[in-house]
């Protein structure tokens, strides 16, 4: 099964080799049919401590890193 890759921006970069992500979610109300914006964190592994907030990340899921860590930084979220 693929691993699942999202993308979000920084919010904190305090911990060591940790980042945390915030993930924006749109999606339209069923009942509505408004559109709503929904946030969620998660926290990321940042081998090289690299990611500062504010940047454009992309992470992939992985297996658990620590107690609430499952996802690891793949690379920032611009264009090479």
């Amino acid at each position: 099964m693929p691993k699942r890759i999202l993308q979000g921006t920084v919010v904190s970069d305090k911990n060591d080799k940790t980042v945390v992500v915030r993930v924006e979610r749109r999606f339209t109300h069923p009942l509505f049919k408004k559109t709503v914006r929904s946030t969620k964190k998660y926290k990321a592994h940042d081998e090289s401590n690299a990611c500062k907030v504010g940047d454009r990340v992309l992470i992939q899921e992985s297996r658990p890193i620590s107690k609430d860590k499952n996802w690891v930084v793949v690379t920032d979220g611009q264009p090479a």
